[in-house]
């Protein structure tokens, strides 16, 4: 059983939320975003695994729940070390932006979603990760990406990639 913490629209904490029971109207969880980028522009891309409930075997970057007690920052490295085995020196990521989100198209989230920026050029070895839930792993050019998201091969829940899209420097500033 995962716990999060509950949230205001203040970032206050108001309570504690058991994942996949419903949400208040008024409470919101925690999540990250983890973009890893390298050198060569290139953004790391994961492929959930075939026994994932939501959204199997569609493309997504690195992401999941903020923790009771954890910090975004912290929950950030941990997604990325458990899902593609990667450790991530917490200096060399910032977040660049927050979005509040309580509805992704007709599916209600209820959720702050902390995005961040990773620079990383070391191995990526599945074999590492703590997980199954990422079966594949590439990196890939914007233009990738973008024919990811025009074709619906991407999950639907990171839909709205307008931070991504309208932003040509490819850090999201």
């Amino acid at each position: 059983m995962e716990i999060w913490d509950l949230y205001n629209l203040d970032g206050e904490i108001i309570g504690e939320h058991i994942r996949g029971s419903q949400l208040p109207e008024n409470g919101y969880h925690l999540v990250v975003h983890i973009w890893i980028r390298n050198s060569k522009g290139q953004y790391l891309m994961t492929k959930r695994s075939e026994k994932k409930k939501t959204f199997p075997l569609k493309w997504e970057c690195v992401g999941g729940g903020v923790l009771k007690g954890e910090e975004s920052l912290a929950a950030a490295i941990r997604e990325v070390e458990e899902e593609v085995g990667v450790i991530l020196n917490p200096n060399d990521g910032r977040k660049v932006l927050t979005q509040i989100r309580d509805y992704v198209g007709d599916k209600r989230v209820n959720d702050i979603n902390d995005i961040y920026m990773f620079s990383y050029d070391g191995p990526v070895l599945l074999s590492e990760a703590l997980t199954d839930e990422v079966v594949e792993v590439k990196w890939m050019n914007r233009e990738e990406i973008l024919a990811l998201h025009q074709r619906g091969d991407m999950v639907s829940v990171i839909k709205d990639l307008s931070y991504f899209i309208d932003n040509t420097s490819g850090d999201f500033q």
